[in-house]
């Protein structure tokens, strides 16, 4: 079983061996919400299914929100049918990937450990390093997956909401991670939400920090490098990860996860929940 990355030689072995693996392309580009399933049409890896941001991993309607903020996460029952729809179901091993240095796969890598599927890897380095090592293209639409009965396990992804957090503002039992751009951090520009700016508190590591040139995780003793300097003494178990809108905040737990460090807990709402919930309060600089 792959939980966390697993490499584009070790998927080729995977699907050689006869295992059923499930593949699912992710990406895509907030400026440009087409362009993702776009780029799948152009060229995927063959038997990816293609899911969509928007479509599939967010609750844009509001009628079954389990969180807040600018990508709201759809109930834990309702992604579940979404992910048998999408031919996800026990003993598959899933491999999610995209083009954008695993933000947008690592949304879904993160929701099936929060509906209790373990068996989920990230492609690192995603669709270029699966063209590095050989593997086959294809273009064309997303095939219409064979339903599945995908079943719904308590989750193994803790989450903290906005009153939570407010609740332990300044306690050392926790330790918030913001994966903005620094400039955004420090609320010198904000491009998407009303209010710029951070939660008091909070450090900043951006959420491609994590990679290397290659478009790969950085190793395991770097990353536990980094994240211990920037963690300074406060304990790995009591980090929370957040960023804009529960997106970018992924690949710093999942890298937090690389080196050893434990899974950390998520703010699925972010800033953009924190930052419009009436008497929050904000810092900057």
């Amino acid at each position: 079983m792959y939980t966390t990355l697993i490499s584009a030689s070790e998927l080729l072995q995977l699907q050689r061996s006869g295992q059923p693996v499930c593949l699912m392309d992710c990406s895509f580009e907030l400026s440009q919400p087409d362009a993702g399933r776009q780029q799948y049409e152009t060229q995927h890896i063959p038997g990816a299914v293609y899911v969509h941001l928007d479509e599939h991993l967010s609750d844009k309607t509001g009628a079954d929100r389990a969180s807040g903020g600018r990508h709201p996460l759809p109930s834990r029952e309702t992604f579940a049918q979404r992910l048998g729809a999408l031919g996800v179901a026990p003993g598959m091993q899933v491999v999610v990937y995209d083009r954008q240095g695993a933000n947008y796969c690592g949304r879904l890598w993160w929701m099936l450990k929060w509906c209790g599927f373990e068996a989920v890897a990230v492609l690192d380095g995603g669709l270029a390093a699966w063209q590095a090592a050989g593997g086959d293209l294809i273009g064309g639409p997303s095939p219409t997956p064979s339903p599945q009965r995908f079943e719904l396990k308590p989750s193994l992804a803790p989450t903290r909401s906005a009153r939570e957090i407010a609740d332990q503002l300044g306690s050392p039992g926790q330790t918030l991670i913001d994966a903005r751009a620094a400039a955004r951090f420090r609320g010198e520009v904000e491009p998407l939400d009303p209010v710029a700016g951070h939660i008091p508190g909070a450090l900043n590591r951006l959420f491609s920090s994590n990679l290397g040139a290659d478009g790969r995780f950085k190793p395991a003793e770097q990353l536990r490098a980094e994240f211990d300097q920037l963690l300074a003494g406060r304990d790995p178990a009591s980090v929370v990860h957040h960023c804009g809108s529960g997106v970018s905040a992924i690949p710093n737990l999942l890298a937090m996860e690389i080196a050893g460090l434990g899974r950390s807990a998520l703010f699925p709402g972010s800033w953009s929940e924190w930052c419009t919930t009436p008497g929050l309060p904000c810092a900057q600089g």
